[in-house]
């Protein structure tokens, strides 16, 4: 193909499916839009759009075409993302992904590690979405539960986060404790708005307990842990974030079964690059701390 510009022009067009949406998102003028596509279309012989009032839609032969531009243009991204984890310096962007879980441990983590390197321009990107290192959407991700196995990563044990369960000291001053699991149906607990959630404490809970004795559910840790706080129930804090709030009394001891096994995942093309490697030494020391 002679000029990649504009096959990458229809292939905006393709995606948002109008002349003007294409050009706002190359940042060019309407008319280029227009010149790029009737020029690809005269050099090719054939009409790749069906032009009508709303936009236009790919014919049969636009969506052959659009097909290779989509994997070629993903392939640029890739390219894109393993170049900005080159070089020799500690500097730049660092994208590292977590679930949200994990904020109160990387967050002031990553800050520490800026610190030693103020060069560094830190996105830390929370949420249940799977973020693509193979097209260098992160440079590391931190993930939970059995061991990833997507191909061309590098996978590494990180450490492994206890869950305990816990009881503001309001809430035992209105309700006291339970003497053993057979006492949890008079016990008011929080747990996960989702009954089909993959952490196993959350699992556990939602089989040792009676739905009707938790009482307050909520969609991330963060919340949960604000109504244990609040004494709105007896409900699961990882043991090293509940070292942090002494107006917490242990109900039960960390069980192996309610532990979450966490993992350090990198792209084998971004692995060995100096800024990558620096940060999961320092990351490996820190949780050292997190395990004490």
């Amino acid at each position: 193909m002679d000029n990649w510009d504009e096959v990458r022009t229809a292939y905006h067009v393709a995606r948002v499916g109008t002349v003007s949406g294409a050009a706002e998102v190359l940042g060019v003028h309407h008319a280029t839009v227009i010149r790029h596509i009737d020029a690809l279309e005269e050099r090719l012989g054939v009409k790749l759009f069906q032009r009508h009032a709303r936009g236009y839609t790919p014919t049969e032969a636009g969506d052959d075409l659009l097909r290779v531009a989509q994997a070629t243009d993903d392939q640029f991204h890739q390219l894109a993302g393993r170049l900005r984890g080159q070089g020799n310096e500690v500097a730049g962007e660092l994208v590292v992904t977590s679930i949200s879980g994990l904020s109160h441990l990387l967050a002031p983590a990553l800050a520490d590690f800026q610190g030693e390197y103020p060069g560094l321009i830190v996105r830390y990107l929370t949420g249940d979405r799977l973020f693509r290192l193979e097209y260098g959407e992160a440079h590391v991700a931190v993930r939970a539960g059995a061991a990833p196995d997507q191909p061309d990563n590098v996978v590494q044990p990180f450490f492994r986060q206890d869950f305990a369960l816990y009881a503001a000291e309001s809430y035992v001053a209105r309700h006291g404790l339970p003497e053993s699991e057979a006492d949890f149906a008079r016990h008011r607990f929080v747990g996960a708005d989702d009954v089909k959630t993959r952490a196993p404490f959350h699992r556990w809970l939602n089989e040792a307990v009676p739905a009707e004795a938790i009482v307050f559910r909520a969609g991330d840790v963060h919340s949960q842990r604000n109504a244990i706080l609040a004494g709105a129930g007896i409900g699961f804090v990882s043991v090293p974030q509940a070292r942090a709030h002494p107006e917490l009394r242990q109900v039960m001891p960390p069980r192996a079964e309610w532990a979450a096994p966490l993992w350090l995942v990198t792209h084998m093309d971004l692995h060995r690059t100096t800024k990558v490697q620096a940060f999961l030494r320092f990351l490996k020391e820190c949780a050292r701390d997190w395990q004490a």
